[in-house]
Order: structure tokens, then sequence, then C-alpha cells
């Protein structure tokens, strides 16, 4: 029984094509693995009574630079290019490794608070050695299921994002790799967070490439964003390298041509959208249909917390909204019916979790409630105020629940998330980013200073 949950009751919806919606449904787990999916389950298990509410696997978050939670919001108004002066130049050349660690603990937290199971950390902020290991304790005490994308320091905006000639030190990515990822079977995996061509010189894009293949890791990119990389035909750069390949996630992607649109899909890239951020800093339109206009599975992340919600529900009705007025706009004067394609709250759903979990690499472990797959699974309450009654489930999830209603979140087995509050020590954590943020602040205003004086 110990090692044995049983989520009576519920609606659960679980993203498998084969399995469908199940109303009064049961999901058995057995260690870190769902085991059966069905209803009127019997076992000698602890009981998890889901009457009322809705069962979904964890949502996957694609894109999320995690370290930036000491910073939440303090750049509420940014454009992107403000977004590279008041966070990449003035506060990240400031973290020492451990507001790192309290970031990524705390963003793995807010993460989980919010019924995202599985996140790729984007981790621009390795200035010093010390720096990736600082990231990688914060996922593992969190407990979440996270792709590790080990990205370049960030100590001058000069130095690494304008043509930059230095690479991500190989001995170091070789070091965090040997030492945590040996095997690729646990909770955590790992990527490189490469800055691509346009930030970097030709032979820095070939070596960060090159060192992900030779390692055998993905890559994770961000392209065709914003004024100025929208305009640098990445993907187009890429190929002429020939570099393209089934390896890279690009995130963004809001300026691609229709030749790179199709380059990427031949090469079977994949695709991470962040739609709150794109539309509210000016990163260009969230291009969802694009992407599946041409095969992809786009998926959904959160990007940074210094401007936007941390949440999964955020980006879903953005996405949604934006997606649903450019279909509802490109039929206004004939007053024909929607477009066949037009996107619907269960499309949403699945980019949320299936279409995430394709992306991240990891869709044969999670993304659904599918026998065999790791127990990854998030309970919705349905009985609260704002989702009561639940008539469509999955509209329910999509457009009516809110953080506030993740009732319950288990990550390999292991309940994150009980009866509303997380398991974790998140007093600890809270007070831990809590001293980086003022740490942080307290260093930039003295530096700040020190500068108007000289």
């Amino acid at each position: 029984m110990a090692d044995r949950i049983l989520l009576r009751g519920g609606n659960v919806l679980t993203v498998d094509a084969a399995l469908g919606d199940i109303a009064g449904g049961d999901v058995l787990i057995e260690g870190n693995t769902i085991a059966q999916v069905g209803t009127d389950l019997s076992a000698d298990a602890e009981v998890i009574d889901c009457a009322g509410s809705i069962v979904i696997p964890g949502f996957v978050d694609t894109h999320r630079h995690t370290w930036e939670a000491a910073i939440r919001s303090c750049s509420p108004n940014a454009t992107l290019d403000d977004y590279f002066v008041d966070v990449l130049d003035s506060f990240a050349p400031l973290y020492r490794p451990e507001d790192v660690y309290a970031s990524d603990l705390a963003g793995s937290m807010e993460c989980l608070n919010a019924g995202i199971t599985t996140l790729v950390d984007w981790s621009h902020i390795n200035n010093t050695p010390d720096h990736p290991d600082a990231a990688i304790q914060g996922l593992k005490e969190a407990g979440i299921r996270a792709l590790y994308a080990y990205g370049s320091a960030n100590t001058s905006l000069a130095d690494y994002w304008f043509n930059s000639s230095i690479a991500i030190p190989r001995d170091d990515v070789e070091r965090i790799h040997s030492t945590y990822f040996s095997s690729d079977d646990g909770l955590l995996t790992m990527g490189l967070a490469t800055r691509g061509p346009g930030f970097c010189q030709d032979d820095v894009v070939r070596a960060e490439w090159g060192m992900a293949r030779d390692l055998g890791i993905p890559i994770t990119v961000h392209i065709a964003m914003g004024k100025l990389a929208g305009k640098w035909g990445m993907v187009k750069q890429l190929d002429g390298l020939g570099l393209l390949g089934a390896d890279t996630t690009y995130i963004h992607c809001c300026y691609f041509s229709d030749e790179e649109w199709e380059l990427v899909a031949k090469s079977k890239g994949t695709i991470s959208i962040a739609p709150q951020v794109e539309m509210q800093m000016g990163h260009g339109w969230p291009p969802i249909m694009k992407a599946r206009a041409v095969g992809l599975r786009p998926s959904l992340s959160i990007d940074v917390v210094t401007t936007v919600p941390g949440d999964m529900f955020t980006e879903m009705r953005c996405a949604f909204a934006e997606e649903r007025w450019r279909s509802n706009d490109s039929v206004w004067e004939s007053e024909e019916p929607l477009p066949a394609n037009a996107l619907t709250a269960r499309d949403m759903l699945t980019m949320a979790t299936l279409d995430g979990a394709h992306v991240a690499g990891l869709e044969d472990r999670v993304g659904s409630l599918t026998p065999g797959k790791q127990a990854d699974v998030v309970v919705i309450d349905g009985t609260a105020p704002g989702t009561a009654p639940v008539i469509d489930p999955v509209g329910t999830v999509v457009l009516a629940a809110d953080t506030a209603n993740v009732d319950t979140v288990i990550v390999g087995g292991i309940v994150r998330k009980r009866d509303g509050k997380l398991t974790g020590d998140w007093d600890s954590a809270r007070k831990n980013v809590e001293s980086s943020s003022a740490y942080l602040r307290d260093a930039l205003a003295k530096k700040q200073r020190e500068s108007a004086g000289s």
C-alpha cells in the first residue's frame, strides 16, 4: 500500500487518443508508474477522492529561466529590448551561486504549485562553475521533473550577446554531464541552452552544436523574435552551417519565413512558444497556427517571471484567445463559419501536456495518463468557486481553473502537493529567495550609485 495511490472517481482526461476521457474514472499508481486507468479499479492503496474534480497529466513548461525567480516582476512593463538591459546586463552579472539555488528551488516549487510537473530550465546564468551545480541542487530538492539546459554566463551583455566569440565552456558542460547525468532515466535530464547565429560568431555556433551532439543531449535556442533576431534568418544560417536537426528546439519563432518553417519541419525540429511574453514584450505574434500548418506540434512555455505570470493557465488562455481572434477575424467580412482548423480548448490542453512532453524529448515517459508512463498527475478541484459546476472538464481546466484550483500534484509517484498545499518546505524556500532578492536589489542599487558617481 505504501507505494500505491488510487485516484478515485474523477473526470479523467488522459490526453491519450486511445483512452480518451473517462467520467467517474480512476487512476492507479504503483511506485513511480501509472499502472491502470479505468473505472471501478480496486487495489490496496492510498485513496485520493477525486469526485467532482478533474484528473490530468502534469503540465509541461518547455522554456523557463528559472533563475529569475528572485527578481520576479522587476520589469512589468519591459519590452524585449528592455529585458536585455534590465535583467541580463543589470541583475544577471550580480548573481551568486546561492541566488541561483534559491531561485531554482523556489521557481520549481512555484511550478509544482501550479501543476507544472516537467520543466525545461533554460539556465543562462553560469557565471562560475559553481552556478550550474547550484541550479541543479535547487531542481533536485524541489522534486520536479526537469531538463536542465546548460547555458552561457551572463556577466556582460556585450560579451555574451553581441556577436559573441565566447563559447559555452565544454569542460564544464562535460563535468556537469558526467557528475549528474550519467544516466538519463531519472527525474533530471540535460540539454544545452545555446544563443545561436546572430548572437554568436559561426565558430561558436559550430562548437556549441557539436558539443551537444558529442554528448548526445538536446539543443534549445531562442530564435526569430523581436526587432533584431527576427530579421537575421537564423534558421537559414543554421542550415548554411549544416546544423539543423531533430534534436533542436526553436523558441518563439515569431518571424520565421515560409522557407524557414519548411526547413524546421523537414529537419523534424520542435517548437516552444511563450504567448504571453511574445505578445506583451514585443517578440512578435505567437506562431501557433504557422507551426501546426507545417505539421509541427508546438508547445507552451512561460519564459520570464520578471514580466509575466508563471503558470500554464495564463499561457493556454493567451494562446487560445489570440488564435481564436485571428480565426474569427479571417471570416469577419465573409460571415463564413470559423475555419475547420480553428483551435479548440482540447488543443490547448494537449499543447500544455502531451505536446510539451514531445518537445522536451520525454513523450515516452510523460504527457498523458497512459499505463506504463511515469506517474506525473495533477488533480484540479472542480468543486470550487469558479470551477463548479463541471460541465465540460476540458473547458474547466483551460478556461476556468487557475493555480488556486490545483489540489494535488504527483511527480514520479511522489505527492508534491496535497489538499492544495505544497508538501515541500515552502517557508524555507521563500525565505531563501527573498533573501537573495534583497541582496540582488541592494547590489544593483550600489552598482548604479557607483556608476553615477564615476
